[in-house]
């Protein structure tokens, strides 16, 4: 009886991936030495520009570092207890936070409806958006210089000349604390509408007609259109716009300081203002770094929740 052999039965497609498996390894290793040398300069940038600066700050922070004597005493939390205790840097962090979420609300509540009505057709549309655009593009210390004049407390002050014209008084724009507060807050939102309304133009320039067309003919107002159409739409330029506005306002310096030079006495100070002044001008990088790590923390729990906020608003409308 004879026996018989049989060579078992080979996969060539799979002998063949089995071939090429280590070599397809090795080339994805060497793409990936490639790619890291290549991330080198950017982490390289990374950690000279962003994390030595952090951790010195954090380092100082716990110190009495002046910036000109070489030695450095740690101090624990004095730094942090002073801040506490410093009024002046308390009315700061207050005045920063309501002009944050103020000029945030109002800018919102305005530039919707600016760039709802921009986007319709009318004479000079062109224009219009063109204006609305321009002015919010000069930088804001030029912004806060011009506002200057104008808001001055006195007679010769352009808003107070048209008012004495009226026989009205005149107003201390920038004499009184509320009425500074005000100011402030008033030309920033005045500066950031238009462009803010551009950015919700875009988005709203996106949205296919034939929504509003079918919901014409279905009988819905316009009012029922915008709400059920339009704010659905602008739920992603809600969220960039918000977040924009937050963090600019939370590190609002230059406007405020151009405006009222942080005055009336300590009521349009700023939170960046008093780091500036506190680390260089008066050379207490101690307490200077103390402020910037708390202005830190405190900004990124704002950003945190306002990314919790935007996430759960797309989910939402989506």
């Amino acid at each position: 009886m004879a026996l018989t052999l049989e060579a078992p039965a080979v996969d060539i497609g799979k002998a063949a991936r089995a071939a090429r498996r280590p070599r397809r390894g090795r080339r994805l290793t060497g793409d990936g030495v490639a790619s890291s040398v290549f991330l080198l300069p950017i982490l390289a940038v990374f950690l000279v520009l962003f994390a030595v600066p952090v951790v010195q700050t954090v380092y100082y922070s716990f110190t009495d570092y002046k910036g000109l004597a070489p030695v450095v005493n740690w101090v624990g939390f004095d730094n942090y207890v002073q801040i506490f205790n410093d009024p002046s840097l308390l009315v700061g962090l207050g005045f920063t936070l309501t002009f944050a979420l103020t000029t945030t609300i109002a800018i919102t509540a305005l530039a919707i409806p600016l760039a709802v009505v921009l986007n319709r057709k009318f004479m000079g549309r062109t224009f219009a958006r063109s204006l609305f655009f321009f002015v919010g593009v000069p930088a804001q210390a030029i912004i806060g210089l011009i506002w200057q004049y104008i808001f001055s407390p006195l007679k010769t002050g352009a808003l107070n000349s048209f008012l004495v014209t009226l026989g009205l008084p005149s107003v201390p724009w920038l004499a009184d604390s509320t009425l500074a507060q005000f100011c402030v807050i008033f030309v920033a939102v005045w500066a950031q509408v238009g462009w803010h309304a551009t950015l919700y133009l875009a988005y709203l320039q996106a949205i296919p007609a034939d929504l509003y067309e079918q919901a014409s003919i279905d009988g819905a107002s316009r009012r029922q259109q915008f709400w059920n159409i339009t704010m659905p739409e602008l739920v992603p330029a809600l969220a960039v716009s918000s977040f924009l506005l937050i963090t600019g306002g939370l590190k609002i310096y230059d406007l405020a300081f151009a405006l009222t030079g942080g005055g009336p006495g300590y009521a349009t100070n700023t939170i960046t203002q008093q780091i500036i002044q506190r680390g260089l001008s008066q050379f207490d990088y101690g307490l200077g770094s103390a402020l910037a790590v708390l202005f830190t923390i405190a900004c990124l729990v704002v950003v945190l929740l306002q990314i919790r906020a935007a996430t759960a608003l797309t989910r939402r409308y989506s």
